[in-house]
């Protein structure tokens, strides 16, 4: 509208407009708001995802690190395994010939004791 078509509009027209603009002002006030707090709401969420995939990288690297470290125990363990394994071994060999020198050195007592017996019952039969 020019300003002559305002000068010769009456009053109530007058105060019909401004009401008009009065509420399209509020409308685009409560349309405002409302995109105000969409963009918060996505601002929020970007920054939840963003936080959530630090939180997952930093996590990724947690389980990179455990995996490591239980990787390099079970290295450990199985080194210290062939280590312990020959010895092992070895004091099982010795053991088993020190057994077998025990068995053999009563084996010629058991053997006497036995021949003793039987010419006892030669003897006396």
């Amino acid at each position: 509208m020019t300003e002559k078509e305002l000068l010769k509009l009456k009053r109530s027209e007058m105060l019909e407009i401004m009401l008009a603009q009065s509420q399209e002002i509020d409308n685009l006030r409560k349309e405002r708001d409302e995109l105000k707090e969409q963009l918060a709401d996505r601002r929020i969420r970007i920054e939840k995802a963003g936080s959530l995939a630090e939180a997952s990288l930093q996590l990724t690297n947690i389980f990179v690190e455990a995996q490591k470290a239980a990787d390099l125990y079970v290295e450990n363990v199985k080194r210290s395994a062939a280590r312990n394994k020959p010895a092992a071994e070895v004091h099982v060999n010795e053991k088993a010939a020190a057994d077998r020198s025990t068995t053999m050195k009563s084996a010629p007592d058991r053997l006497t004791a036995e021949n003793r017996h039987n010419r006892e019952g030669k003897d006396n039969g």
